[in-house]
């Protein structure tokens, strides 16, 4: 059985994912919006929580 890695964002990644700017990704991690992790000092986000953000998102705009 092989399981694969989750794939982990850089902060610039994830700004150009949700079209926003460094700040409002740091604040939507900050205010735990958005689930984070730290390797060795750099932080990482995973593409699944990106995912499940704009799910979110989307489901208290309806």
């Amino acid at each position: 059985m092989t399981t694969t890695a989750p794939e982990l964002l850089t902060v610039p990644e994830v700004m150009t994912r949700l079209k926003v700017g460094r700040t409002k990704v740091y604040d939507l991690i900050r205010t735990r919006r958005l689930v984070s992790i730290k390797v060795d000092g750099c932080r990482r986000i995973p593409g699944d929580a990106v995912h499940a953000f704009v799910k979110r998102q989307m489901g208290d705009a309806a």
